[in-house]
């Protein structure tokens, strides 16, 4: 059996900044362990590769799918998360957004101590490789953060159409001001995708004391009683164990973290039993609290060929691939997601309650549908739900899928905000700015008016925008899995640091917090004190002292 210091268990955005900030000692020994290969494909490195990468059922994929969907017409949704290096930071739309700072407050008053805003902003700023620093931005970190490039003309014309509509502008959402219309910052960095594996991993491959093992799916932590004393995995056919003198930490992501815990003998107990599972932790909140941002996309027929359609000719995206790989220039570095909004369907809000993706092209179906003409395509979420679902095991065969129960729309309040988000993307489409290029209608379509038909309409056709967290949520709580430390309550040497330990869905794409956990959480296993806190007034600040 190897020996190590510390076992990280995935390889995501979590793992690699646990693997760069633990290697950083050459006193750590450490093993970082992913179920998927190497970050080898060009489409990962290219942004505009990310349709083939969400899309498709490709070896970089997990390729999940959900339970049926009760208030969804009983639909099974595909759930693609990334299973390669640097996880789904390695596929996804490369947005980076950390979310609203009322969002850490909320983590703080719920008991979570070190978790306000301003304990948490010295961690993203920490991570962030932005071109500039400032109050709210860092430029020497790891993770590359960009302004967008290659605007299109739709892009302009959709943040001017959003300001026309009443909205504000903002150019920062990351900023003071998150609520408005805008461009996105993104993890692009020198006209690639800077995942979490090629800013936090790639430069930090040769240091001696750090193993990284692809290929190889973790089937169950091992114990010495309550005390996490290594790992046992598989990989090409061999089953391998491994020991960690100090900590494992497990950084699987919301489906897989729980779901290596039950099967590791960690969850409710009598769930457990019934798989014949020894149960080592009888912990309840194991795989509950599931959270998710549900999407729907309004499409319209755009007028002029301005649209990225043309790219799915494949001669055209035969070129635009070779002009990337040789000169890495032209189309190949966008990732055509480079406008959004973040607005309030009731203006007497704190903060803004959906969120806004542009694309300059027909996305339906993950991009697995085929567009058929010129189009653009503007999604819409919900950012806090009030529904809550689970994550199971169906087998005790650690390559078995989990059960995946999200359970969109339980809760009447979901279905009401999503109808109103819908409401509002179809008014700003409407406004003047947006004339040249508005064609027809191509979803939900002219015959769909009624809030019981766009009701109707969402149970059909809505979809995940890739943001599940919380199924073992830090707190305090009886169905907490993890403290403010993220250490599992009730045992010895054994933390998950990943999106599971959110315990609300934060306002926005999960990339850039999950990276911050990490962060922070290095900080506390190394034994070094929290970065100081840093107080910076947002826009609510102001609004309530005019209030």
């Amino acid at each position: 059996m190897s020996e190590f210091d510390y076992i990280i268990i995935g390889a995501g955005s979590a793992g690699c900044v646990l693997a760069n900030r633990l290697s950083a000692d050459p006193k750590n020994k450490v093993l970082l362990l992913e179920a998927g290969p190497k970050d080898k494909s060009v489409m990962i490195h290219m942004p505009a590769g990310v349709g083939q990468l969400i899309g498709k059922n490709t070896k970089t994929n997990w390729n999940y799918d959900t339970e049926g969907q009760p208030h969804l017409n009983n639909r099974r949704l595909f759930w693609p998360r990334g299973k390669v290096l640097g996880g789904s930071s390695s596929i996804n739309g490369m947005i980076y957004i950390r979310g609203h700072a009322r969002d850490y407050d909320h983590w703080r008053q719920l008991g979570l101590e070190g978790w306000g805003f301003a304990d948490v902003l010295p961690y993203f700023k920490r991570s962030e490789g932005y071109d500039t620093s400032d109050e709210f931005h860092g430029s020497d970190g790891p993770l590359g953060v960009s302004d967008v490039q290659n605007t299109n003309v739709l892009f302009d014309a959709f943040k001017e159409a959003g300001v026309q509509a009443g909205h504000p502008a903002t150019k920062d959402f990351n900023g003071p001001q998150q609520e408005g219309i805008g461009p996105y910052h993104v993890t692009i960095k020198n006209n690639q995708r800077c995942s979490a594996a090629k800013g936090y991993l790639t430069p930090i491959l040769d240091r001696p004391n750090l193993t990284v093992e692809t290929e190889a799916l973790t089937s169950r932590i091992l114990f010495e009683g309550k005390k996490a004393v290594g790992v046992e995995y598989t990989q090409n056919g061999n089953t391998v164990q491994a020991r960690a003198g100090k900590e494992v930490v497990l950084s699987g992501g919301a489906i897989n973290s729980p779901q290596t815990l039950m099967l590791s003998g960690i969850g409710k107990g009598e769930y457990l039993r019934k798989f014949g599972i020894d149960v080592v932790a009888d912990l309840p909140g194991v795989g509950q609290n599931l959270q998710d941002h549900l999407d729907a996309t309004v499409i319209e027929e755009c007028l002029q060929p301005v649209s990225l359609h043309s790219q799915t000719n494949p001669a055209r995206m035969l070129m635009t691939g070779m002009q990337y790989v040789f000169f890495k220039s032209g189309l190949g570095t966008s990732n055509g997601l480079e406008a959004g909004a973040f607005l309030k369907t009731r203006p007497e809000l704190e903060m803004p309650d959906v969120q806004i993706h542009f694309v300059a092209a027909s996305m339906r179906d993950h991009a697995r549908i085929k567009s058929e003409g010129h189009a653009y395509t503007v999604h819409v979420c919900q950012l806090r739900p009030e529904s809550r679902g689970f994550i199971g095991l169906k087998s005790t065969d650690p390559e078995a899928p989990a059960l995946i129960q999200p359970n969109y729309l339980e809760a009447q309040y979901d279905r009401t905000v999503m109808r109103d988000g819908v409401k509002m993307v179809r008014n700003i489409l409407k406004q003047p700015a947006m004339a040249p290029y508005s064609g027809d209608e191509v979803m939900p379509g002219a015959h769909v008016q009624t809030d019981d038909q766009i009701d109707a309409w969402i149970r059909e056709k809505a979809e995940t925008i890739y943001h599940p967290v919380g199924t073992a949520k830090m707190g305090n709580d009886d169905m907490a899995v993890v403290d403010h430390r993220c250490r599992v309550r009730g045992l010895e040497g054994l933390r998950v640091v990943d999106a599971s330990v959110m315990p609300t869905l934060i306002g926005g794409n999960t990339n850039a917090p999950t990276i911050m956990i990490a962060e922070k959480i290095s900080d506390d296993m190394l034994g070094k004190a929290p970065l100081p806190a840093e107080h910076v007034r947002i826009a609510e600040d102001d609004a309530a002292s005019a209030a």
